[in-house]
């Protein structure tokens, strides 16, 4: 069973920055694309950005990219998002997932896994 931990969410000032953190459990992590998504209080939950299972590849949601970067580790098992130049309107729980559909989709069901979130919020 896939089991992903976030971690690294807190408060932070407008034009700041924050690294999250999503560490996998199963053997095969390595094998999967990984994703970040984020749900805002009252809205439904978005894509953010995407890594391959080699971390060669990645795409982003116009409204990060440029802003924010993934990366990942398979010898450690990590995934990270680097978020900076925070804006209010990133405030979110964030959570990691692992791509269950084809390459370069951004929708929510195909994706699995799910952790149960760490929380960004950033001030105005």
């Amino acid at each position: 069973q896939v089991q992903l931990v976030e971690s690294g969410g807190g408060l932070v000032q407008a034009g700041g920055s924050l690294r999250l953190s999503c560490e996998g459990s199963e053997r095969t992590f390595s094998r999967y694309a990984r994703a970040w998504f984020r749900q805002a209080a009252g809205k439904d939950r978005e894509f953010v950005t995407a890594i391959s299972w080699n971390g060669q590849r990645t795409y982003y949601s116009d409204s990060v990219k440029d802003r924010f970067t993934i990366s990942r580790d398979n010898a450690k098992n990590m995934v990270w998002l680097q978020m900076n130049s925070l804006k209010s309107e990133d405030t979110a729980v964030y959570y990691c997932a692992v791509l269950q559909g084809t390459w370069g989709t951004r929708e929510v069901s195909d994706f699995g896994s799910w952790g149960q979130g760490t929380q960004v919020t950033v001030s105005s």
